[in-house]
């Protein structure tokens, strides 16, 4: 996502890091590229056309600071034009404990609808929210128990009345979240074309039966600008309040996430970043700017590892690296805690000036699988004291775990020349006072 448009933007960028100074003749240039890379990551034609001219009148018009190189000063403006165009400040939505709330879920067949339903239960459960999931969608066939089947994977209610209309089973399923006590609904309708009158005048009739406090359309970002057009067209119908561009992690050009607040008004609130169920994350326009720009986003990382650290287990980590006991087996448990943060690829997109270096790198993350297969192919005493690890041993750990003698030769290698530097970072803060310097590492993988 975005890696195309961040290539583009950087390499413009970097030719401004070259001149002197802003000069209408280079801006101009630069505004022509910037313009081709929008174009080709599907951003809609008016909203490129606004923001190349609001870029180049700012360049134009304030006077570049002496501390301050072209190129920075150049990337601060179009940055700032970036929140801009996605909206600006981040739009929470929030709901109140004590009282019954109500989400309608609209959007297109296929676009991700009910897994974002599902999803969207988990974020607010995690929040302290007691979630109900009505199933309306009577329309596709094993609809309902797709989310039925989501439901229990999660330990999340569903309500659901099989050969009954949509209508009736969203005033039903209402009457019954309120009477159980339940804070949030969550009204996972069916998808419908917005030229099928028929359908459309359902979903208007769902949407009075339940007087929903938030209406999301769910786009799927695959399908770009055309995402936009047709969550205009439900606006219209249904009054949206938010969006949520499923499908984030896949190819998608990133088109309709830059779009979608200028062209609707609309502000896009949620992502789906993958197919876990808690790949979803509320939208930052500021965050998603730095990554375009390269800039990384340090907050969004911490976030997500503040999530997965448990403060014990670090501490007590802390005290192994301290003692150069790191094992194998705490290595294991390092590398489990990082993949439950996401894909390897977007964690390292996260990290200031590494996310355009990955365009075009084949990240293979099938690397981590073979580790743990082959840490998981020892006993408890060799993963403690990997010294015993004799030829014998090293033959039937290969064999267990699928891999050769030489890649259980190559992991035992790279684990001991990573403690050799732990010592040494041991021996260098041991002069400067202890473990300092090493509190930054609390959680994360010792690399």
């Amino acid at each position: 996502m975005f890696e195309e448009l961040s290539t583009r933007l950087e390499s413009v960028i970097n030719k401004f890091r070259g001149q002197s100074k802003i000069t209408e003749e280079n801006i101009s240039e630069a505004m022509r590229e910037v313009k081709r890379a929008l174009l080709e990551a599907d951003v809609n034609f008016k909203v490129v056309k606004e923001f190349t001219k609001s870029v180049q009148e700012k360049a134009l018009g304030e006077d570049v600071l002496s501390s301050v190189t072209p190129g920075q000063f150049f990337i601060k403006i179009v940055h700032d034009e970036l929140v801009k165009l996605m909206g600006g400040a981040q739009r929470k939505v929030e709901f109140e404990i004590n009282r019954t709330n109500v989400i309608l879920m609209a959007g297109l067949q296929g676009s991700g609808k009910t897994t974002a339903t599902s999803k969207l239960a988990l974020h607010y459960r995690k929040k302290g929210h007691r979630p109900l999931m009505v199933a309306c969608d009577v329309h596709r066939p094993a609809a309902i128990d797709q989310l039925e089947s989501l439901g229990k994977s999660l330990d999340i209610p569903v309500f659901s009345e099989r050969g009954k209309g949509a209508v009736e089973i969203a005033k039903n399923g209402l009457v019954y979240a309120k009477r159980e006590g339940y804070s949030l609904v969550i009204f996972d309708t069916a998808g419908r074309l917005h030229i099928d009158e028929e359908m459309m005048a359902e979903l208007r009739d769902v949407y009075s039966a339940v007087n929903p406090d938030e209406v999301f359309f769910v786009a799927d970002a695959m399908t770009g600008q055309e995402a936009v057009n047709v969550a205009a067209e439900f606006t219209k119908q249904v009054n949206c309040t938010g969006v949520i561009l499923s499908k984030l992690d896949g190819d998608a050009r990133g088109g309709a996430a830059l779009s979608i607040n200028k062209v609707l008004g609309v502000p896009l609130c949620f992502v789906g970043v993958g197919e876990k169920p808690d790949a979803l994350e509320p939208f930052y326009p500021d965050r998603y700017a730095s990554r375009i720009l390269g800039m990384g986003d340090v907050v969004s990382l911490v976030e997500k590892a503040q999530q997965i650290v448990d403060v014990e287990e670090s501490k007590k980590l802390e005290k192994k690296l301290r003692n150069n006991q790191f094992s194998l087996q705490d290595f294991l448990d390092q590398l489990r805690q990082i993949q439950k943060m996401g894909s390897l690829k977007d964690l390292m997109s996260m990290i200031p000036g590494i996310g355009n270096k990955l365009a075009g790198v084949d990240l293979d993350t099938n690397q981590l699988k073979y580790i743990e297969a082959i840490i998981c192919s020892m006993t408890m005493e060799e993963r403690e004291k990997p010294q015993i690890l004799n030829g014998s041993r090293r033959k039937r750990i290969a064999n267990g775990s699928g891999r050769t003698v030489a890649d259980v030769n190559r992991l035992l290698k790279q684990f001991e020349d990573m403690r050799n530097m732990m010592k040494q970072i041991n021996k260098m803060s041991g002069k400067k006072g202890g473990m300092k310097g090493m509190h930054g590492m609390k959680g994360k993988m010792p690399f």
